[in-house]
């Protein structure tokens, strides 16, 4: 490229989505000298990127597509790259009429997997693989390197609101999920947690806290709750110091490839394999699922309630053999202090 390029990056949700953009993020930064990038995001995810070093301005979507417009035009932009592909961002980019690089989103073939269960979806292809794909025509090229987050000084935890048990070492289990069907029932959380036996910090939003109180009332004294009492980047600053992270298909648990923290992530509704979203990079990952069911996946996204009644998706899941896991995961990264 012979003029330092001025680049729009569409992405309006969500956390784990976001995410998986950040390695184009940063290559386009570091391999495009000069580039100026800008992002557009929904207003309640600006979390997830007001920190990342590699954006020259973060734009925010409010729903007022006419007036996005009017600015990014004003922008002169000169090229769209379009990593979500909804009417509205083909909306913003048509109105833009710039070059625009898009991304496979696979749709079609995921609708046959989720409602036919007939499977023409890539094989070990990851989403942020995919994501990558989109800027090969600029001469981008994968850096081999996990996702990205950023946390500022103001968000910074200390581990000193543990108890003194939980500071020398914990595990992170982010106990939420936006959808029911990417949830472990609270009965088998309570099981895995009592069953573990490690000093354990729930994470999660307000939405989460009667979980929490229920799995603290019979899990046992090793489990302590933050959830509903930290933002978004407090607790991924408290996660990014646990010896372990457990988690369902969050946020959260992509956002855990940041630090390469080892990861226990339970599987539903969803499946990581056909839909390319398995803990990116991760060195040292246990992927927990029912394997062999011929209703699932049923949902790119996760749903309000079973389709077919029965949850055995998640009803199913070993307790047992996850906490084992969890226990042998983390004594093998537990560092004792010193002395």
């Amino acid at each position: 490229m012979n003029k330092p390029a001025k680049i729009l990056i569409i992405r309006f949700s969500s956390i784990g989505d976001i995410v998986l953009t950040t390695p184009v993020i940063r290559c386009l930064k570091q391999q495009l000298s000069g580039a100026e990038i800008h992002y557009v995001v929904k207003k309640k995810f600006r979390q997830v990127l007001e920190h990342n070093p590699y954006i020259d301005r973060l734009h925010f979507f409010d729903d007022n597509l006419k007036e996005l417009i009017r600015v990014f035009r004003a922008e002169r932009f000169d090229y769209v790259i379009d990593l979500h592909k909804t009417i509205r961002s083909y909306l913003l980019r048509w109105a833009l009429q710039r070059k625009t690089l898009t991304f496979r989103k696979l749709s079609v073939e995921k609708w046959l997997m989720n409602n036919f269960h007939i499977d023409l979806l890539p094989k070990d292809l990851h989403i942020v693989e995919r994501n990558l794909a989109s800027v090969l025509p600029l001469g981008v090229l994968n850096d081999g390197k996990p996702v990205d987050y950023f946390v500022g000084p103001e968000d910074e935890v200390f581990l000193t609101i543990l108890p003194e048990s939980h500071r020398s070492g914990f595990i992170a289990f982010v106990i939420g999920g936006q959808h029911f069907t990417k949830r472990l029932p609270v009965e088998k959380i309570i099981t895995i947690c009592r069953e573990t036996a490690r000093p354990m910090v729930l994470l999660g939003g307000p939405e989460d806290m009667v979980a929490a109180a229920e799995v603290l009332e019979h899990a046992g004294s090793h489990v302590i709750s933050l959830c509903g009492k930290l933002s978004l980047n407090q607790s991924v600053s408290l996660l990014r110091q646990s010896t372990l992270v457990m988690a369902h298909d969050t946020g959260l648990m992509h956002i855990s490839g940041a630090f390469d923290k080892p990861v226990i992530s339970i599987w539903g509704s969803t499946s990581h394999r056909h839909f390319g979203v398995w803990p990116y990079l991760s060195t040292d990952s246990y992927i927990a699922e029912i394997n062999g069911l011929p209703c699932r996946p049923c949902t790119n996204f996760g749903l309000p309630a079973c389709p077919q009644k029965h949850f055995k998706c998640m009803l199913l899941h070993n307790d047992q053999l996850i906490a084992e896991t969890a226990k042998q995961k983390f004594d093998r990264h537990f560092l004792p202090p010193a002395g």
